[in-house]
C-alpha cells in the first residue's frame, strides 16, 4: 500500500517542525504537556521501529496526521481525546500497534476509539466494495463512538486536499468513495463547510472541464454579484440597525457543485441560474431570544422584498436531523432578480458549520469526561428510542444497524444478514442450491452446523453434500425471509415429485386392475376424498398416507355405475331414431361449421363438456345414450374408453368453413402469489386479445397460486396465441389447457 523508510528530504523535515509548532499553538489549552511527551515518544517509537511510512501519494503519513489533527480541532471543534487518536490514527495503523499499548499510555478513551479507527483500517485492507450499502453500514456498526466517524471524514478531506499528488486512476477512486460515502456522512452529521468542500474536489477530479467552467464564470461575475449584493444589503442593515439588533450579514457564493446541481436539475445555462449566492443574515441573541430576533428580521425583509411564499422554509420550529437550524426565504431583489436570504444566530450558524461538534459546546460540556458522558446518553437515547432527551439526534443513529451482522465469503465479499442469522441463511443468500445442499460450513476455519449463528466479521465458507436434501424442519433453522421462500420452494419442489411419483403408482396399480386413470376420474377420486387440490392427494398416494385398495374398491364401484347406465342403451346402433335435446345455447352451431358424416342428416349435436372442442381441434361424433350427437375432441380424456367400448357409436366428423361464433373453453394457470399476477393475466385476456372471460378461479397455497379462467374464443389458434402470451406475464409458471370445465 506505501513505502517504508527512513530517509526524509530536508524540506520534509522542515515541513513537519512547521505543521507540528502549528498544531501547538492552535491547540494551546487542550493538550497539557505530559499529552505532547507522551504522543511525541509514541511516534517516535513507531517511526524508530518502522521508519517514515509514506502514502500512496507520496506525502508522508505523519504530515497527513498532522493535517488531519487540525482539522479535526479546528474545523470541527473536538476536544483532547479525538486530537491524540487523529495523530496517532495514521501512524498507528500502518505499525500493527496494538489496542492495549494505546490504552497503557493514552487512556481508555483513546483506546476505544482507536479500536473503531483500527477495524475501519482492516475493513479496507478486505478490499471490500465501497460502493456497497453494506460497507456503510459496517463502518457504522465498527464506530460504537462518533468520533471514530468524525476523524474518518477528517482523513478523507485532507487525502481530497492532496489529491493532485495520487494518480488519475486512485484520483477517480477516492472521489468516488467520497461522493458516495463520506460527503452524505458529513452532511448527516450537520458538517455543511466539510460536506459542500468536499464535493466541490470530487468535482473538480471527476469533472474537470465544467468544474473550470464555473470557477471561470464565478470569476468573471464577481464584480458584478459584489455589487448587487451591497446594493441588496444597504436598506436591510439600516432597517436592522434601526430596530437596535446586533448583527454580521454578508453574501456568500454558492458552491460550483451546487450551482452545476441546478443546472442540471433546472435544465438551464449558468446565465439562467439565478440563485448564485445567497445572503445571510447572523444574530447575535441570547438563546431565549433566538426565534423571536429571527422572525422580527424575517419580518423586515418581507417588509422590503417581496418574499415567494413556496420557497420558504422553517428549521426554526423543527430542526434538521443533523441539529441543523436556520430560517430561508427567498425573495424577488433589485433589477426583479431573485435572492435567498437565510436568518440564523451565531450559535446556530455554528452548528450548521460544525455540526455535532458544536452541540456539545452548547450543551455546556466541558473537557472530555463531560463529553463521553454526552455521549454515553446519546447510546442510550438510541438504544431506546422512547426516550427523547436530545432532539438534534433523533433521526442520527448510531445503533441503527444493531440488528444486522456483517459476514465475509471467502473472496472477501460482504454480506448483510439479519442478526440471529445461522450458516444455513448465508447458504441461501448466495444460491438456493447451496442452500438446499447444505452441511454446515467453516467459520473463520472452524467446521460448525448448519445452525450456527453468525457473528459480526465473520468468514464463512459453506460445506455442500451432493446427496443433501431440504428438511422440513430447516424452516425453524433459517431467519432471513429470502432463505424461508427459497427453501419453501425446494420443499414444494420436493412435494411435487412426490405427487408425480404417486400419480404413476396409482396409473400403473389400475393398470394392472385393468382400469385405467383419466382426468375425470382423478377429480371424482379427489372429490371424494375431500382434498383441496390433485397435488396433495397424489402425495398422500406416494407417502402411503392414502390406502391404493380402498381407491380400487370406489374406482370398481363407479364402473359397475357407469356399465349400468350403459346397458340401458346397448341396442342403439345410429343415431336416426335419436330425438334430439335442445342443446345449450353456447354448444348450438351452425350445419355450415361442422360437417358430420356424410349418411346422417338433419341431427343435432352439441360439444362434449369433458373436453371442450373449440373450432379447429381434430375432433369426432359420439352417438349418446340421451340422443343427439356429441362432439369430443380426438385426445379427450374418455376417447379411449369410447372408441373400444362403444365404436359402433363413433362416427367422423370435421370443421369446415370459417370460424364462427364463441366457443367455451379453459385454461389452467399456476404462478407465483404476487399482488397484480392474476390482474395482469386478465388484461392480456381482455384489453390486449378482446376476449370474453366467463369466470375466474384462483387458489393460493405457499406463495403459489392456481386459476382456472374460462373464456370465450374463435379457435384453437386463437387459444394457443392466448397461452403463449400469459406464459410470458410476469411470475407465470405454466399454462395449460383444460379438459373439463366446472
Amino acid at each position: 500500500m506505501e513505502d517504508s523508510t527512513s530517509i526524509i528530504s530536508p524540506d520534509e523535515r522542515t515541513e513537519i517542525i512547521n505543521s507540528y509548532r502549528k498544531l501547538l499553538r492552535v491547540t494551546t489549552g487542550i493538550l497539557d504537556t505530559s499529552d505532547i511527551r507522551q504522543v511525541r515518544q509514541s511516534i517516535d517509537s513507531i517511526l524508530k521501529k518502522n521508519g517514515f511510512s509514506r502514502r500512496l501519494s507520496g506525502r508522508l503519513s505523519i504530515l497527513h496526521s498532522l493535517a488531519v489533527s487540525r482539522i479535526v480541532f479546528e474545523e470541527m471543534g473536538l476536544g483532547r481525546t479525538s486530537l491524540i487518536s487523529a495523530l496517532l490514527y495514521d501512524t498507528v495503523c500502518r505499525s500493527g500497534m496494538s489496542v492495549e499499548e494505546i490504552k497503557k499510555q493514552f487512556g481508555g478513551n483513546v483506546a476505544g476509539i482507536m479500536d473503531g479507527l483500527i477495524k475501519v483500517s482492516e475493513l479496507y485492507q478486505r478490499n471490500t466494495s465501497i460502493q456497497s450499502e453494506n460497507f456503510r453500514k459496517l463502518l457504522f456498526t465498527f464506530a460504537q463512538d462518533v468520533r471514530v466517524i468524525l476523524i474518518i471524514i477528517a482523513d478523507r478531506l485532507q487525502t481530497m486536499r492532496t489529491l493532485q499528488l495520487y494518480s488519475e486512476e486512485q484520483q477517480l477512486s477516492i472521489s468516488s468513495e467520497v461522493s458516495y460515502l463520506y460527503a452524505p456522512m458529513a452532511h448527516r452529521l450537520g458538517l455543511y463547510s466539510i460536506k459542500s468542500e468536499m464535493e466541490d474536489l470530487v468535482m473538480k477530479f471527476t469533472n474537470r472541464d465544467m468544474y473550470k467552467f464555473i470557477a471561470r464564470k464565478l470569476n468573471e461575475t464577481k464584480r458584478a454579484r459584489d455589487k448587487y449584493i451591497k446594493e441588496f444589503i444597504e436598506p436591510i442593515e439600516l432597517e436592522l440597525k434601526n430596530h437596535n439588533l446586533k448583527f454580521d450579514i454578508k453574501g456568500r457564493t454558492k458552491t460550483i457543485h451546487s450551482i452545476f446541481n441546478k443546472m442540471k436539475k433546472q435544465k438551464v445555462e449558468f446565465e439562467q441560474v439565478y440563485d448564485l449566492f445567497a445572503i445571510r443574515v447572523i444574530l447575535d441573541s441570547d438563546l431565549k431570544n433566538e426565534k423571536a430576533d429571527c422572525w422580527k428580521v424575517y419580518s423586515i425583509v418581507a417588509d422590503k422584498y417581496q418574499p415567494n411564499p413556496s420557497r420558504m422554509r422553517d428549521w426554526l420550529s423543527i430542526p434538521k436531523s443533523n441539529g441543523y437550524e436556520s430560517l430561508h426565504t427567498t425573495v424577488l431583489g433589485p433589477e426583479n432578480k431573485w435572492v435567498e436570504v437565510q436568518i440564523r444566530t451565531h450559535r446556530m450558524d455554528e452548528v450548521a458549520e460544525k455540526g455535532l461538534a458544536a452541540h456539545w459546546k452548547y450543551k455546556g460540556i466541558k473537557g472530555d469526561q463531560g463529553l463521553d458522558n454526552w455521549l454515553a446518553n446519546v447510546r442510550e437515547i438510541l438504544e431506546n428510542p422512547e426516550l427523547n432527551a436530545v432532539d438534534f439526534i433523533d433521526d442520527f443513529k448510531l445503533n441503527l444497524y444493531d440488528e444486522e451482522v456483517f459476514v465475509f465469503t471467502p473472496k472477501g465479499d460482504l454480506i448483510r444478514l439479519p442478526k440471529g442469522a445461522t450458516v444455513l441463511d448465508f447458504a441461501f443468500d448466495i444460491h438456493s442450491q447451496v442452500g438446499k445442499k447444505c452441511v454446515g460450513a467453516k467459520v473463520n476455519l472452524k467446521n460448525v452446523s448448519i445452525r450456527h449463528v453468525l457473528q459480526n466479521g465473520d468468514q464463512v465458507e459453506v460445506i455442500t453434500a451432493s446427496n443433501q436434501e431440504p428438511k422440513q424442519d430447516w424452516l425453524n433453522i433459517v431467519v432471513t425471509s429470502k432463505a424461508k421462500s427459497k427453501l419453501k420452494q425446494a420443499l414444494r419442489e420436493i412435494q411435487y415429485k412426490e405427487a408425480e411419483f404417486g400419480r404413476e403408482t396409482l396409473v400403473r396399480r389400475l393398470k394392472n386392475w385393468k382400469l385405467e386413470l383419466t382426468d375425470q376420474l382423478t377429480g371424482q377420486l379427489v372429490k371424494h376424498y375431500k382434498y383441496k387440490s390433485v397435488h396433495d392427494f397424489f402425495r398422500d398416494i406416494a407417502i402411503e398416507k392414502l390406502d391404493v385398495m380402498a381407491i380400487k374398491d370406489f374406482v370398481q364401484h363407479q364402473a359397475r355405475k357407469e356399465q349400468e347406465i350403459n346397458e340401458v342403451s346397448a341396442g342403439v346402433r345410429s343415431a336416426e331414431n335419436f330425438v334430439a335435446p335442445q342443446p345449450d345455447e353456447e354448444d348450438q352451431l351452425s350445419d355450415d361449421v361442422l360437417l358430420i358424416d356424410r349418411n346422417l342428416t338433419n341431427v343435432d349435436y352439441s360439444l362434449a363438456k369433458c373436453c371442450n372442442p373449440i373450432f379447429g381441434d381434430d375432433v369426432f361424433g359420439f352417438v349418446s345414450v340421451s340422443g343427439g350427437i356429441r362432439i369430443h375432441r380426438v385426445n379427450c380424456p374418455n376417447a379411449p374408453d369410447m372408441h373400444n367400448k362403444f365404436s359402433y357409436r363413433i362416427v367422423k366428423a370435421k370443421w369446415t368453413g370459417e370460424a364462427g361464433g364463441n366457443y367455451l373453453t379453459a385454461i389452467k394457470v399456476v404462478g407465483e402469489d404476487d399482488i397484480g399476477i392474476v390482474s395482469n393475466i386478465s388484461q392480456v385476456i381482455s384489453k390486449e386479445f378482446h376476449l370474453k372471460i366467463r369466470s375466474i378461479n384462483v387458489n393460493s397455497t405457499e406463495g403459489l397460486f392456481e386459476g382456472t379462467i374460462s373464456v370465450f374464443v374463435n379457435n384453437n389458434q386463437i387459444l394457443n396465441t392466448l397461452i403463449k402470451k400469459v406464459k410470458s406475464v410476469r411470475g407465470v409458471l405454466s399454462v395449460s389447457r383444460i379438459d373439463a370445465i366446472i
